[in-house]
């Protein structure tokens, strides 16, 4: 919610022959939010609440600065007050954006900037050394989703034994007080935090009033019926249940490869393909079959129909292959890195009696992709 220093920004809002026209100075800190909310006032006043609300929708979401990453809070001034939230963020899903909301209209209240604090990699895989973690978002995707939703400070604490051995009253005094500046602590509706997870919401309130914090807790959130988290994401990742994963995530879930060399079968029966090396080796890979995805070539996307799997008809062994075949394009693009986002799993993978018969098919595969990438255009 900030605007880069100097900048000019101009809000014109056009009905009948008036114009509103807003010209915003800003200096290079954290937005002046009593200023804004006292031009949000005056355009209410002018027009009507209704242009007001507009008003404050556009300023925030289109014209906002980058949010402030904070990777060492030892050097940090933590002493400014922030509404101040903490959690994981896998996902940064519908559950994550209900909480950001109400984090930010908290912040506008008390004219304080905002702050989520979350760690640089998964506390389980500190805890527990052979555990590997299968993770919705990489830090940068996390980092850019959370950075479109408006929030001026993000915090990456770096999570060691010494942080995890923090009881809750200890980390929301020494941590999130003294060193975050936190005057307002919002807690998700069932989130635990500090050693072994053993108190709850009261003793947070508790601890919070004896060094002058606010602590609040987030009303339950549901969506269609469902309650969303990223573990029961993940679990429909697993179960290839990608048109629900979007839903909740609110896009589509995404893997980023590179191009690699491959066998060139698929070109050999019509169907050239991109082999893929995935970057990311924590992210969840759903599971074998064909999908229906959205391809990202140098920021411009194609639609695609891609396989995962083993490639049981071409008696490949246990390597699993990961390939793309991308509609309408025909370059050289080996070497670049790609992203996918997944649209709908449209059949599991199948051993076929020979190549014929995987191409026969292939052939109505692709037609129930372009299907489902028109039904996603509408």
């Amino acid at each position: 919610m900030l605007f880069d220093a100097g900048n000019l920004i101009d809000i014109f809002f056009n009905e009948g022959e008036e114009v509103i026209r807003y010209s915003i100075f800003q200096s290079n800190h954290f937005c002046k939010v009593k200023q804004l909310l006292s031009l949000f006032k005056r355009v209410a006043l002018l027009k009507s609440k209704q242009t007001g609300i507009l008003a404050e929708s556009i300023i925030f979401r289109y014209f906002c600065c980058p949010m402030k990453i904070i990777s060492d809070i030892e050097l940090e001034d933590g002493r400014a007050p922030k509404v101040v939230t903490i959690g994981f963020f896998d996902g940064v899903h519908a559950g994550h954006r209900f909480l950001i909301r109400t984090l930010q209209d908290i912040a506008r209240e008390k004219a304080i900037p905002t702050a989520i604090v979350t760690f640089d990699e998964h506390p389980r895989k500190i805890l527990c050394a052979d555990y590997c973690p299968q993770l919705i978002m990489s830090k940068d995707e996390k980092i850019k989703e959370l950075s479109g939703l408006g929030v001026d400070y993000c915090y990456f604490l770096h999570f060691t034994p010494e942080l995890a051995s923090l009881s809750a009253k200890e980390f929301i005094q020494k941590i999130l007080k003294q060193k975050i500046g936190a005057s307002v602590l919002l807690v998700g509706y069932d989130h635990r935090f500090g050693k072994d997870r053993k108190e709850g919401f009261d003793a947070y309130v508790q601890y919070g009033k004896e060094v002058g914090m606010e602590v609040l807790r987030l009303p339950p959130f549901s969506e269609s019926g469902e309650n969303p988290s990223s573990s029961f994401i993940r679990k429909k990742i697993l179960s290839g249940e990608m048109d629900v994963v979007a839903s909740i995530l609110t896009h589509p879930y995404s893997l980023t490869g590179m191009v690699v060399d491959g066998f060139k079968i698929g070109r050999d029966m019509g169907f050239p393909t991109a082999n893929l090396r995935l970057v990311e080796e924590n992210k969840i890979l759903p599971p074998d079959g064909v999908y229906a995805v959205k391809v990202l070539v140098s920021g411009i996307s194609y639609g695609g129909m891609l396989y995962i799997g083993k490639r049981p008809t071409l008696n490949n062994g246990d390597d699993r292959s990961i390939e793309v075949n991308i509609f309408d394009f025909n370059e050289d693009i080996y070497n670049t890195q790609i992203t996918i986002q997944f649209l709908k799993r449209t059949r599991g993978d199948i051993r076929f009696k020979d190549v014929a018969s995987l191409r026969k098919q292939l052939e109505k595969d692709k037609k129930e992709v372009i299907r489902v990438l028109e039904s996603f255009k509408g």
